[in-house]
Parts: structure tokens; sequence; C-alpha cells
């Protein structure tokens, strides 16, 4: 193992999220106003993952007054604080890009059941 390898090991998140693509997730991370810190919830569909050890990330998509607002979230960053499942998608692409294009009822992604 290399030095870079034995750093990401040691800064990895022992409770990673179970997450996928399609998934109904709420992110809970910190944020810093001044010298306080709160935790803002960010609700949406997971439209893609990427791979990659500690470099490992997340995009959040959430409609927001009629505007489509997504997020990039890193996976292994002390700034989040926990995500929940809401509801498990049942997706047909790896990448849920095809979203950004829908409104409405088009833009739901099919559940899976349980």
């Amino acid at each position: 193992m290399n030095l870079v390898d034995i750093i990401e090991k040691e800064n990895e998140r022992k409770d990673a999220p179970e997450i996928r693509i399609g998934d109904t997730v709420k992110v809970f991370f910190k944020i810093k106003e001044g010298g306080k810190e709160r935790i803002q919830a960010y609700e949406g569909v997971v439209i893609s993952k990427r791979n990659g050890s500690i470099r490992e990330t997340f995009t959040v998509r959430k409609m927001s007054y009629g505007i489509g607002v997504e997020k990039t979230f890193p996976v292994h960053t002390p700034l989040i604080d926990r995500v929940e499942v809401t509801r498990r998608g049942k997706p047909r692409r790896a990448k849920l890009y095809y979203v950004r294009n829908l409104t409405g009822k088009a833009a739901k992604i099919k559940s899976k059941d349980y």
C-alpha cells in the first residue's frame, strides 16, 4: 500500500450510508454560521453516485419552489450527520440525468416493494 491508500483508509467513515441510485433520501448536514453550528436537512432523489474509496460522492436532486436544485455530497465527510432513506427506488439506469428534463408525475421514480 502506498501513502495515499493509508491516509484514505484512516479517514474513511465506518458508518457510511447505504444508498443507491433512485432512492429518496434525507441528508442531514452540518452548517457553520458565525460561531454557531446547526443541522439542515436536504431531501431529494439520488440521481448519481461516483465510487472511489474516500472520494466517493452522490448527487441529490430536489425541487425547490418549482426549480430543480442538485447538490453533490461526499460520502466520507464529517459534515454529514446522518442519511435517512425515505423510499427505495427501482431505476433502470445507472445515472438518472434524464430526470432533469422531466416535470411532475413523469419525474417520479418507481419504488421497490419490500
